[in-house]
C-alpha cells in the first residue's frame, strides 16, 4: 500500500511506488522530446539536495526559481529544495529588475536558478544590493554564470544522503514549502505563505474533479508552473501517474499540441478566445455550402445546454454537427483533448458551450493564490456542471457569502499567512475565514457564481490585473474627456465608456470649422472628434503596460451626474448604473449580440 502523501515530496515517491513512469515529464531540447522517467526525476532530485547542503543551504533557506518557460529542471530542483526543508520561492519571470531586487530582499533569498540570459541579466544587475544572495545558477549554458549542472555533480557524492533523508523526516505538513509573490495591482508584491499542508490537500481534494485516467494519459503545461494553479496541478498529475509534456512556449502551442496530442490541459479564458476566433476567422474564409454547414454547427454550438437539456432532436443535430465539423476542431488540437480546465479569470459562457459541444469539456474553476488555489471547479460526470459558474467548492473546502455579497474561504487549503505582514494578513482574516475581494452567490443547487469584485479591480480574460481607477484619472486629464468608465472584467480587454466634454468640443469644432450642432449625439458621432479622442487615449495609454491599456471605447450623448443617478454625490461615476444604461455600448465594444 502506498505511503501516506503529507508533503509535497511525497507526490514523486508515491508516483515511483504506484506507476514507476519511463516518461514522467517530457521537454524539448533542440528540435527533440526528452523524457525523463519518475525514477530519474528522484535521483536527480536527491543530487539537488545533496549539492545544495554540501553549498550550505540549510532548513528555512530561501531559494528563488525563475524559468520562462515550465521544464523538467523547474520540477526536479522543486522537490530537491523542498526535502531538505528550504523554501521554493517561484518568481514570475517577466517582472522588472526592480522587482527582482525587491522580492529577494523581502525573502532574503540565498540562491537563485533560473533558466536563460534573459532572466540572468535582470538578476545579476541586482546581485549587489541583495546580501543575502550568495549565487545565480542557470539551467541553460550562459557565458559568465554558474550551471545548475555544478550542483548535479556536487551531489554525485552520495556520502551525505543520510542527511538529506534524516531532514526530510523532519519536514511536517505544517511547515511553510513556499512563497508566492502575487504581482501586486497597487504597490508591491504580496508574498504568500503556503504550507506543505495548504497545497496537499488541496491537490488531494481537486483530484476527484478531474477526469484523468491513471497512467496511460498525456498532459500538455503550458501556464507558468510559477502560478499556483498549474504548479498544483503538476502535483495532482504525479500523484494520478500521467505524463507531462511542456509546451515550447505560448506561440509554440498550436505545433506542440498536435505532436503531443494531450488529453487534457489548463488554460485561461484568453487562450480559449484565440483559439476560437482563429477557428471562426478559418471558417469564415470557407464558400457555399460548407460556410452554411460550419456556421450551422457554430450557431447549435452555442445553444449547448449540458445533460440533454435541448432534447434529443437537439442532440440528434449535435451528433451530426460534431460529425461534420466539430471533428475537425478536435484533429487540429491534436485528436485526443477531451478536456480544458480554464482559470485564472472568469470565462465567457460560449466558449464553455461551443467547446463542451464539440466533446472538448470545458471545466472552469476558481480560486486563489491565497487558497492554494482551488475553491471550486466544474465536472461534467455526476452533473457537476452548470455553465455560467465556477462550479462547487471541492471537498473540505467551506464557501460563504458575506453580508455585502463577498466570498469567504474556510479550509485546510488558506494560506499561513503574508510574509512579514501580519497587519495585512489580519485584514483579510476573520477567524478561519479568508476574504477573496470577490463577490458572488451561491445557486440553489450548490454552485459557485462570482458577480463581480468587492474592489474596482478587475482580471482580463488572459488573467492580468486592471485598476480602473488609474486608468480613469490618467484620462480624465484631458480636456476632451470629463467622465469615463473602464470596463473589461473578464474580456480579452480593457476599454472604455466616455462622456466627452461637450462644452470643450464645441469650441474644439469651433476653432478646427467642424459643424457645430446643439445636439449632443451629432457631437459624438462627428469622425474627425472620435479620431480626436482616439489622440487623447493613445496618449493616456503610455503610462501603462500593454495589457492594461484602454483598446477601444464609446461616446455617450448624456452628461452624467447626480440628478440622473450616474454619479455619487462625490462625483464618482457609478459602476453598475453606468453598466446598466449603457450595456448596448458595452455589447457593442464587445461584439456580443
Amino acid at each position: 500500500m502506498a505511503k501516506e502523501i503529507t508533503r509535497l515530496f511525497d507526490f514523486a515517491h508515491y508516483q515511483l511506488e504506484k506507476y514507476n513512469l519511463k516518461t514522467a515529464f517530457n521537454t524539448k531540447y533542440n528540435g527533440k522530446w526528452v523524457a525523463t522517467s519518475t525514477q530519474e526525476y528522484i535521483s536527480k532530485a536527491n543530487a539537488i539536495s545533496r549539492g545544495l547542503l554540501k553549498l550550505g543551504v540549510k532548513p528555512g533557506d530561501k531559494i528563488a526559481v525563475i524559468s520562462s518557460n515550465n521544464r523538467t529542471e523547474w520540477n526536479i530542483l522543486d522537490i530537491g529544495v523542498l526535502q531538505i526543508g528550504a523554501i521554493n520561492i517561484p518568481i514570475y519571470p517577466t517582472i522588472s529588475k526592480e522587482d527582482y531586487e525587491y522580492i529577494f530582499n523581502h525573502a532574503e533569498v540565498t540562491h537563485c536558478f533560473l533558466s536563460d540570459n534573459e532572466l540572468y541579466d535582470k538578476a545579476i544587475a541586482v546581485k549587489d544590493k541583495v546580501p543575502t544572495l550568495t549565487e545565480i545558477y542557470s539551467f541553460e549554458e550562459i557565458k559568465g554564470c554558474k550551471n545548475w549542472n555544478e550542483v548535479l555533480e556536487l551531489g554525485k557524492d552520495e556520502t551525505n544522503q543520510h542527511e538529506v533523508e534524516k531532514l526530510m523526516s523532519n519536514v511536517k505538513a505544517g511547515d511553510l514549502a513556499t512563497i508566492i509573490y502575487t504581482s501586486g495591482t497597487t504597490g508591491r508584491p504580496k508574498g504568500v505563505m503556503l504550507s506543505h499542508n495548504n497545497i496537499v490537500t488541496n491537490v488531494l481534494d481537486s483530484y476527484p474533479r478531474l477526469p484523468l485516467t491513471n497512467g496511460s494519459m498525456r498532459i500538455l503545461s503550458f501556464l507558468p508552473v510559477c502560478h499556483i494553479f498549474e504548479r498544483m496541478l503538476h502535483y495532482l498529475y504525479q500523484y494520478a501517474g500521467v505524463s507531462i509534456y511542456f509546451a515550447e512556449g505560448i506561440d509554440k502551442i498550436g505545433e506542440n499540441v498536435k505532436e503531443v496530442k494531450p488529453s487534457l490541459m489548463s488554460v485561461v479564458p484568453r487562450l480559449l478566445e484565440k483559439i476560437y476566433d482563429g477557428i471562426i476567422t478559418k471558417g469564415s474564409e470557407l464558400k457555399g455550402i460548407k460556410k452554411i454547414l460550419f456556421f450551422w454547427a457554430v450557431d447549435l454550438g452555442l445553444k449547448y445546454e449540458p445533460y440533454q437539456k435541448n432534447g434529443w432532436f437537439y442532440e440528434k443535430k449535435l451528433a451530426l454537427a460534431n460529425k461534420l465539423i466539430f471533428s475537425k476542431w478536435r484533429e487540429a488540437l491534436g485528436g485526443n483533448l477531451t478536456t480544458m480546465v480554464s482559470g485564472s479569470a472568469a470565462l465567457q459562457p460560449r466558449l464553455a458551450r461551443v467547446f463542451t459541444a464539440a466533446n472538448m469539456q470545458i471545466m472552469e474553476g476558481y480560486g486563489l493564490t491565497e487558497t492554494s488555489p482551488v475553491v471550486s471547479v466544474n465536472k461534467y460526470d455526476g452533473h457537476l456542471m452548470q455553465i455560467g459558474t465556477v462550479g462547487k467548492p471541492i471537498d473540505n473546502v467551506e464557501v460563504k457569502i458575506a453580508e455585502d455579497g463577498e466570498i469567504l474561504i474556510k479550509g485546510p487549503n488558506v494560506m499561513m499567512g503574508y510574509y512579514k505582514d501580519e497587519e495585512k494578513t489580519s485584514s483579510v482574516m476573520t477567524g478561519e475565514y479568508f476574504h477573496t475581494g470577490d463577490k458572488g452567490e451561491v445557486t440553489s443547487d450548490g454552485f459557485l457564481k462570482i458577480t463581480g469584485r468587492k474592489k474596482e479591480i478587475f482580471k482580463t480574460s488572459g488573467g492580468k490585473y486592471v485598476v480602473p481607477a488609474l486608468l480613469e484619472n490618467q484620462m480624465k486629464q484631458s480636456r476632451f474627456i470629463e467622465q469615463i468608465l473602464v470596463v473589461g472584467e473578464g474580456q480579452k480587454m480593457p476599454s472604455a465608456i466616455i462622456q466627452p466634454h461637450f462644452e470643450f468640443l464645441r469650441e474644439w469644432s469651433r476653432i478646427h470649422h467642424e459643424p457645430i450642432l446643439g445636439n449632443n449625439q451629432d457631437l459624438i458621432e462627428n469622425p474627425h472628434i472620435i479620431e480626436r479622442i482616439q489622440q487623447e487615449i493613445d496618449h493616456g495609454n503610455k503610462s501603462f503596460g500593454k495589457w492594461e491599456t484602454i483598446k477601444r471605447f464609446e461616446l455617450t450623448p448624456d452628461i452624467w451626474g447626480i440628478d440622473n443617478g450616474l454619479l455619487t454625490p462625490t462625483m464618482k461615476p457609478k459602476r453598475t448604473e453606468i453598466l446598466k444604461k449603457y450595456q448596448h455600448l458595452y455589447n457593442k465594444i464587445y461584439e456580443i449580440s
